[in-house]
């Protein structure tokens, strides 16, 4: 049935491509910023009017494999995937998706199973063709869905290619929008001048999913028949024992300022093209906490890196901020997190924030989405060195349960002047500090706003040295065996350790 399915698609695809080549409209390209094209319904119904075959096709036949028989990189016969996995470097927000290899239409294929939110998949492109992933230059895959519910809703999501030293985004769209074209081609083709090389790999997402959106169950996506291709069309051969390596998401605070006490702008999120405008009227937690030292910050991702803020009901007028004319946002590293300080905003709408209006959008110069916005008081940021790993701290409790691990030799030798406790947390409330049971000086909670403030982002805490030693004393010797974590609403901890603040060495 796969060889039946390969032929199916090769003919589809080469219509395709026949098509565009005669001048007809594409409809299947991408927007233009990305600069890269993905293969699209449109595309595939004007094949099915085209061709009175395609119309009585069976659905399993309809659209399968991007290459003739044999032809594919990757086929998941085998049910190896251990290449793929959940990727969270464009959403960190994303599903934690279930990944496994099961039978669909007629093969073996990748099964992408949710918890309701938008799944991200992951591919480790530059382990699976080594050197050859620079002679990538279309990416050909089979995607398909399986309706739990029974009745067939149409489905669609992206193609993130991460590309060259920089690993520059670049985005494609897909979609599954007929049910006599499930599975269906997707094809991804890499913009001029640039390709895979060291560190590069490609997120397959489905972001919109029909019957989701009407109250059914959340579609199953199956990814089968993946084919890497040169400029001259020839297959490349992939080394699936390659592993998948997730990137790194949440972490990366460059360029940000801590913050403290941060209150979240509860149903903010959005998303909208480049130069598009999108937000929610500001609720009155939020106004209240946009005051002098606060900051606004905003977990997104964006084509072009950047985010900023529209205040466009603002007395002194429609007001971008951040913008790089109205001020500059920070952004990190990773381009996942932007921050716009108070005084940013109060500089070109005013100190009052009653004149600002009463909505808050969001804006970027390329295809923007925004998962999160909270206000919070700036405060100092920590970059650790030395770090020293609290061996085996995990643990998790209700809120205003504490729980923790009796201090090792290395843990207690690392605990000195310009120190700091780094706490990598979840918690209900976004809050977390620590708790000195055993100290001479007391019982001591120690960073939780009322002795002292400790640093939090929602994914790290950070408690100073001289914090504790304020409440505890000065010598470390006299705050008992025990550390224990505490937040005031269900927390679970991943990992202590304790380091030098690189900044004040």
């Amino acid at each position: 049935m796969k060889a039946k399915k390969l032929l199916t698609l090769s003919l589809t695809a080469a219509m395709a491509m026949s098509m565009a080549a005669c001048g007809g409209k594409d409809a299947g390209t991408s927007a233009e910023p990305s600069n890269a094209n993905v293969q699209t319904a449109d595309t595939e119904a004007a094949a099915q009017e085209s061709t009175p075959e395609a119309e009585t096709a069976p659905a399993e036949d309809a659209q399968a494999a991007a290459a003739p028989a044999g032809e594919v990189s990757i086929d998941f016969e085998d049910g190896v995937y251990g290449f793929a996995g959940v990727d969270k470097s464009v959403n960190p927000a994303g599903d934690d998706a279930t990944l496994s290899v099961a039978d669909f239409a007629g093969s073996k294929a990748l099964k992408v199973e949710t918890n309701g939110k938008a799944p991200y998949v992951g591919f480790q492109v530059d382990a699976l063709l080594g050197d050859k992933a620079a002679d990538v230059r279309t990416v050909e895959m089979s995607l398909g869905i399986e309706n739990p519910d029974g009745k067939f809703n149409a489905v669609s999501g992206k193609i993130y290619a991460f590309l060259g030293a920089d690993k520059e985004r670049k985005d494609g769209d897909w979609s599954v929008y007929l049910e006599t074209a499930n599975p269906k081609t997707a094809v991804y083709e890499l913009p001029d001048g640039m390709a895979f090389g060291e560190g590069n790999y490609m997120v397959l997402s489905l972001e919109t999913d029909n019957g989701k959106d009407a109250g059914e169950t959340p579609a199953v996506l199956y990814i089968d028949n993946i084919a890497f291709k040169d400029a001259s069309g020839n297959v490349i051969a992939a080394d699936t024992s390659a592993e998948f390596v997730s990137t790194a998401t949440g972490d990366d605070r460059s360029n940000l300022a801590g913050i403290t006490g941060a209150v979240d702008f509860e149903g903010f999120a959005t998303k909208g093209d480049g130069w598009a405008q999108s937000g929610f009227a500001m609720t009155d937690d939020i106004i209240a906490a946009l005051v002098p030292g606060s900051v606004v910050e905003i977990s997104f991702t964006s084509e072009n890196g950047d985010m900023w803020i529209v205040m466009n009901e603002a007395e002194a007028g429609w007001m971008r901020v951040g913008d790089g004319t109205n001020g500059t946002s920070s952004v990190n590293d990773s381009k996942t997190t932007a921050q716009i300080p108070f005084e940013m905003l109060a500089e070109y709408c005013g100190e009052d924030v009653s004149k600002w209006g009463s909505t808050m959008q969001c804006e970027a110069s390329g295809t923007w989405e925004v998962f999160s916005v909270k206000v919070g008081q700036a405060a100092k940021s920590y970059n650790l060195s030395d770090a020293v790993e609290f061996e085996g701290f995990t643990a998790k409790g209700d809120g205003w349960a504490q729980d923790g691990k009796d201090m090792t030799e290395d843990i207690i030798a690392a605990l000195v002047p310009g120190s700091v406790v780094e706490v990598t947390y979840t918690s209900e409330n976004g809050d977390m500090w620590l708790v000195i049971p055993d100290a001479e000086a007391g019982w001591m909670r120690v960073g939780d706003g009322t002795n002292g403030q400790a640093v939090t982002d929602g994914s790290k805490a950070y408690i100073p040295f001289e914090m504790i030693a304020e409440y505890c004393g000065e010598d470390v010797s006299k705050w008992g065996a025990r550390m224990q974590c505490e937040a005031s609403g269900a927390w679970e901890v991943f990992s202590v350790k304790v380091g030098m603040d690189s900044d004040s060495e």
